[in-house]
């Protein structure tokens, strides 16, 4: 696939364009946005900008006069705005964005509706039910509306629910290894909404994957370095992942899929793990250790660099 800013920079630095005419080549190539899309990206910017900044608004307004409000007060600053949300959501439509803006403001309010409810009642429910019950309430929401930051949103509650409630139920063993069990189980859930979003090609979208790529990418990589400077029973198990993970975030995105950043997520991890490996080994009993592992670090990340342009240029040729 050629990409066409590429080429047209390429034939300016061999002399084939004049640098005065470098702009009008990019313009005519549809290289560069048009003003039309940069009204279309700052409206929706602006819009989905708002909608968060209201939804923390409401809350913030309730946290701060809690004392000086009723009890019908202060649900209704959440449902009348909630109510007026879903009327707009069915008056715009889903196709729109202003429709997913509006459903995302919904999904908000629901949040901060269940919040009031646990607080005003006193239910006695523990803070990971919260937000399991908000990722419930709304999941028939994120499966209509189709649309990634919702999406988003629902595996960050429900990445918020797992980790409160290994906060709340540690177990027999939960001292020692709670927060393996706990990275465990995020890595496991966030790598199945990887994975169903690649098989599925969800929403035609590369930010949200590449978004959970990066904390799938964080979770394994510290599981191989508490692997490393914690070599108990699950050490092995640790390892076996991560080796896994990188074999197949190679085989996947340099093969089939061919995305450059989960390919950088694979080389940061590998560097990271690689590093905390040498640096172990060594355990740093002399000054020129330091020295030793600066220009380790230095030289994996200006290979991987290399390697990265290479495969992009691939790409792109």
């Amino acid at each position: 696939m050629v990409n066409p800013s590429k080429e047209i920079l390429d034939w300016a630095q061999e002399g084939r364009l004049a640098a005065r005419d470098v702009r009008k080549a990019l313009e005519a190539g549809g290289a560069l946005p048009s003003a039309a899309d940069w009204r279309w990206f700052l409206d929706c910017l602006l819009l989905f900008t708002g909608v968060v900044l209201l939804a923390a608004g409401v809350v913030f307004f309730l946290a701060y006069n809690w004392r000086d409000l009723g009890r019908f007060a202060k649900f209704g600053l959440v449902e009348l705005p909630l109510l007026a949300t879903l009327a707009a959501l069915w008056r715009l439509g889903l196709d729109r964005p202003a429709g997913k803006a509006a459903l995302l403001l919904a999904a908000l309010l629901a949040g901060a509706l269940l919040a009031l409810i646990g607080q005003t009642y006193q239910t006695g429910a523990d803070t990971f039910e919260l937000f399991a019950a908000w990722a419930v309430a709304v999941l028939p929401w994120v499966i209509l509306g189709r649309f990634a930051a919702l999406w988003v949103l629902w595996l960050a509650l429900v990445n918020l629910a797992v980790s409160l409630y290994f906060q709340a139920f540690h177990g027999v063993l939960g001292i020692a290894f709670g927060p393996e069990r706990q990275m465990w189980a995020l890595f496991a859930i966030n790598g199945m909404a990887l994975v169903a979003w690649e098989i599925t090609e969800g929403l035609h979208s590369r930010w949200a994957p590449q978004l959970i790529a990066t904390a799938v990418a964080a979770i394994v990589t510290a599981l191989a370095v508490v692997a490393i400077f914690d070599p108990r029973s699950t050490a092995a198990v640790n390892a076996a992942i991560w080796f896994a993970w990188v074999g197949a975030t190679y085989a996947v995105y340099r093969r089939f899929l061919k995305d450059l950043y989960m390919l950088g997520l694979g080389a940061l991890s590998v560097i990271v793990v690689g590093a905390t490996f040498v640096g172990k080994l060594i355990e740093f009993r002399h000054s020129a250790s330091f020295l030793f592992m600066g220009l380790l670090v230095i030289g994996l990340s200006a290979a991987a660099g290399y390697w990265l342009r290479r495969i992009g240029a691939e790409e792109h040729g």
